[in-house]
């Protein structure tokens, strides 16, 4: 029996004025590469900035978009709030370190935080089909949201999620957690994983953070990982093209 295609989705998670240099040594390794890359781009207030405060960032998005890179939109503020449960928010803290931001919203909340977002991103002449919360965590009620919204996809941290049909194409996001305990043994999980997954077909997933730049040889580790699945026969795309 013939092996499935691989398909691999390198996302550079995080994308805002403030993470403007970060983004832009990714994508330079993405370029390097050869693949597209898929940015997931906070719309609102974060660390300080937002896109809305950079309006010449818009450039540099519409540039990467030209080159091939998909634009996705990632939550608005990605801060979680004081919504939910004790238990939801503390399952958001320890997953997603605070940035459940979609986490607990009710439908109402979560549409105001989806138009908001998307308003900013017409104003600049971006656009965006797909939606990644922050954390990969996202209600139910987000989901409906989206929906009504006409998104056309989201993700989560098990799969693409095809918001018109409701087909999931299954593939875990490969993550570091610089700083944390275990950072080590992420790494390798993210480098072994990767390759045992390029082997056998189906989606592959790897996400690039600012904050791993940060940290000696998580960098190293990840594009060792995304050339593994190359060499392996994946075919680099974006959510856009999973979703296709």
């Amino acid at each position: 029996m013939r092996r499935a295609v691989t398909q691999l989705v390198v996302s550079v998670h995080d994308v805002a004025p403030a993470t403007a240099e970060h983004t832009r040594r990714w994508c330079a390794d993405t370029d390097a590469l050869g693949i597209p890359a898929s940015l997931l781009v906070i719309p609102g207030p974060w660390r300080g900035a937002s896109l809305a405060d950079e309006p010449g960032y818009a450039e540099v998005l519409r540039g990467r978009a030209v080159r091939g890179d998909e634009l996705v939109m990632h939550g608005w503020s990605h801060q979680a709030g004081p919504e939910g449960s004790l238990l939801r928010r503390s399952v958001g803290r320890m997953v997603a370190r605070g940035a459940a931001e979609f986490g607990a919203l009710d439908e109402v909340e979560a549409a105001d935080r989806l138009m908001s977002g998307r308003a900013v991103l017409r104003e600049l002449g971006l656009a965006a089909r797909g939606f990644t919360p922050p954390g990969w965590l996202a209600s139910a009620a987000t989901n409906r949201a989206l929906r009504q919204a006409g998104f056309r996809y989201t993700t989560s941290h098990f799969g693409v999620h095809d918001l018109r049909t409701g087909r999931l194409w299954r593939g875990f996001a490969l993550s570091h957690r610089p700083g944390a305990t275990g950072e080590r043994l992420g790494a390798a999980l993210v480098k072994e994983w990767a390759r045992w997954r390029a082997n056998r077909g189906g989606l592959v997933r790897i996400a690039l953070h600012p904050d791993d730049l940060d940290r000696p040889g998580l960098r190293d580790t990840t594009l060792r990982a995304i050339e593994t699945v190359l060499a392996a026969g994946g075919r680099a795309m974006t959510y856009s093209d999973v979703v296709r």
